[in-house]
C-alpha cells in the first residue's frame, strides 16, 4: 500500500497547500477503499448515476465522450494523483466515460466520505477545489489547441503539458517520461487522424525536437518545442504551497 508521503495526490496537493498531519490523515482515509481495474473496460460510463469518485494511484486513464456514430472524443488523460469523476459525483450523473489505458489502481471515494472530509478539513477541500480548477484550465487549453493551434503546436503543447503534470507527482523528468498512449489515443484527443499524428511525430523526431517511441516521450530540444507550442505552464499553477 502506498504511504501517504508517497501518494501522488498528496504530492500534487502539497504544490498548493501545506497540509497538517491531521489533514494528511484525512487524505489517507480517502485512499482506504482500493480497487484494481483492467485496461480497456470502462470504470464509469457516460450517463451513469450514483457512482463513486476515484483517486488514481497508479496507471493511466482516458476520459471520453462517445458520439452517436460510434466515434469518440477524448477529453483528457488522467495520471496518478488525479481525481476521476469528482464533478459527476456532485452532479449525480456522469457526462462522460472513463476507460483505463493500462491496468490501474484507484481508491474509490463515496460521496458521503468526500463531503465528510470537506467538513472536517476545509483546507483540504480548498486544495481539492484547486486541483479541480486546474483540470478545468487544462480543458480550456485543449479547446484552444483543437480550435486554433496547428497540428505541430497542438502535439507539442499536449505532450509538454503531460510532462509537467507527471513531473509534479514525481514521474518523469526534464528529459522525458514513460507514456503508454498509442497514436490512436493521441488522434482522438487532438482531433487528428492517426496518419496525421504519425506524420507530426515523425517530423518532430527528424527535426530533433522530440521522439515518441517504445512507450517513452523523449525531449531532444525542449526549448524549441516550448517555442513552437507557445507553452506557458502558468495555467498549471505549479508554484509551491500558496496556503500556509
Amino acid at each position: 500500500m502506498t504511504s501517504r508521503s508517497q501518494s501522488p495526490l498528496t504530492r500534487k496537493l502539497l504544490a498548493f497547500v501545506a497540509l497538517s498531519e491531521a489533514e494528511l490523515g484525512v487524505l489517507e482515509r480517502l485512499h482506504q477503499r482500493r480497487r484494481t481495474f483492467a485496461a480497456g473496460r470502462d470504470m464509469v460510463n457516460q450517463g451513469q448515476s450514483d457512482q463513486a469518485a476515484y483517486i488514481l494511484s497508479a496507471g493511466w486513464v482516458c476520459s471520453y465522450k462517445l458520439q452517436a456514430d460510434g466515434t469518440r472524443q477524448i477529453v483528457d488523460f488522467q495520471v496518478p494523483g488525479d481525481f476521476l469523476g469528482l464533478r459527476s459525483v456532485l452532479l449525480r450523473t456522469s457526462d462522460h466515460s472513463f476507460e483505463p489505458i493500462v491496468t490501474i489502481e484507484a481508491a474509490e471515494v463515496l460521496k458521503a466520505d468526500l463531503l465528510a472530509a470537506f467538513e472536517e478539513t476545509p483546507r483540504l477541500a480548498t486544495a481539492i477545489l484547486w486541483a479541480a480548477s486546474r483540470d478545468e484550465a487544462m480543458v480550456v487549453e485543449h479547446l484552444v489547441g483543437i480550435g486554433r493551434r496547428d497540428a505541430h503546436a497542438r502535439m507539442a503543447h499536449f505532450l509538454l503539458e503531460l510532462g509537467s503534470r507527471l513531473a509534479l507527482v514525481g514521474i518523469g523528468d526534464k528529459d522525458g517520461y514513460a507514456c503508454p498512449l498509442t497514436q490512436y489515443h493521441l488522434a482522438d484527443a487532438l482531433g487528428l487522424s492517426a496518419i496525421h499524428v504519425n506524420r507530426v511525430l515523425r517530423k518532430s523526431r527528424e527535426a530533433g525536437l522530440m521522439s515518441f517511441r517504445e512507450g517513452r516521450v523523449s525531449y531532444g530540444d525542449r526549448e524549441k518545442l516550448v517555442e513552437i507550442a507557445g507553452f506557458d505552464p502558468a495555467y498549471l499553477d505549479h508554484t509551491g504551497p500558496l496556503l500556509k
